[in-house]
């Protein structure tokens, strides 16, 4: 993203929102950036499944939150259910983790501060890892957790996801939303932190960011993206949403960290959107890296980028 597009108010197209980040935050950066410099484009493989998941377990909890195990469309996952939700209406949140890591189990701390702030029940279903399975196993396992979904009398449904689980998540906004015009439910909103739009791995960013980010560099991206793709054309609309047809759409907010080589992936998606006539937002979160918002007890950032996330869903979900 170019800076002039953050900084000067004349270029900033009306539907971007920059957070500058604060002192405290910057801090908190700092120190977590210090911490993980020795792992930067190391994960990878089946190996890194337990550490990564060791890393989502340690977000803090919430004590008005549950969790439920449950299989839903023949997925297996987890609800987080808090105290207060709106009846008929659900949450199908995509969990991260560059389409090889990551467990419904291991995300449920976060999903469920995501659900608590809506007032909405949030599914997290397990849908099949690479390498073991190819694309487009978890797509086929998503959409079939939407319907199940659908099959239990739920009419208002928001999709969300993280980084490749925000991949999945707009790529089943787009599936869900066309399935409507055949008597489906359609979503009512979708909400993507930091996805992986475009799986060509073409963004500026992953250059523009390289240093700024804590955590990934292209070549890493490059490994993971083929373990998952096989011999999938990256461009294919179901595997990289930003190739996709996205007239019709429901509402849609994305969050991203400006210090992230995926910055570029939320931009153009959004700038895309708003160009087929959606209702397409981007905030961008300034000195903030990619997973920033599973960090509630580091940065004000995450809250506050989780507390408008909940106000679009609940919004979106009345």
């Amino acid at each position: 993203m170019q800076p002039q597009m953050l900084d000067d108010p004349a270029v900033k197209p009306a539907w971007l929102a920059v957070h500058p980040v604060s002192q405290k935050d910057s801090l908190a950066a700092t120190a977590l950036r210090s911490a993980v410099a020795a792992f930067k484009g190391k994960l990878a493989g089946t190996a890194a499944r337990g550490p990564f998941d060791d890393v989502m377990e340690r977000v803090a909890a919430l004590t008005d939150v549950t969790f439920e195990a449950d299989i839903v469309g023949g997925i297996p996952g987890f609800w987080a259910k808090p105290a207060r939700s709106q009846k008929g209406a659900a949450i199908i949140h995509v969990h991260g983790g560059w389409f090889n890591f990551g467990t419904a189990r291991a995300y449920r701390n976060l999903v469920g501060h995501i659900a608590s702030s809506a007032g909405a029940d949030a599914f997290i279903p397990d849908y099949r890892l690479a390498p073991e399975h190819v694309f487009p196993a978890a797509v086929t396992d998503v959409e079939a957790c939407y319907r199940g979904l659908v099959g239990k009398g739920i009419k208002k449904i928001a999709v969300v996801g993280d980084s490749a689980g925000g991949t999945l998540a707009l790529v089943l906004l787009s599936i869900a939303s066309a399935q409507a015009d055949k008597g489906g439910v359609a979503p009512v909103g979708a909400v993507a932190i930091s996805p992986v739009t475009d799986l060509a791995l073409t963004g500026e960013s992953y250059e523009t960011r390289a240093e700024a980010d804590p955590y990934f560099t292209k070549p890493q991206a490059a490994g993971l993206v083929a373990s998952y793709l096989g011999e999938t054309d990256p461009k294919s609309p179901l595997a990289s949403p930003l190739y996709g047809d996205l007239r019709g759409l429901p509402p849609i907010r994305v969050h991203v960290g400006d210090d992230e080589v995926l910055l570029d992936d939320s931009r153009r998606y959004v700038e895309r959107a708003v160009a087929a006539g959606v209702d397409a937002e981007l905030d961008v979160w300034m000195g903030m890296p990619h997973g920033f918002v599973t960090g509630i007890r580091e940065f004000d950032a995450a809250r506050r980028s989780l507390d408008a996330i909940g106000a679009f869903l609940t919004l979106r979900l009345l």
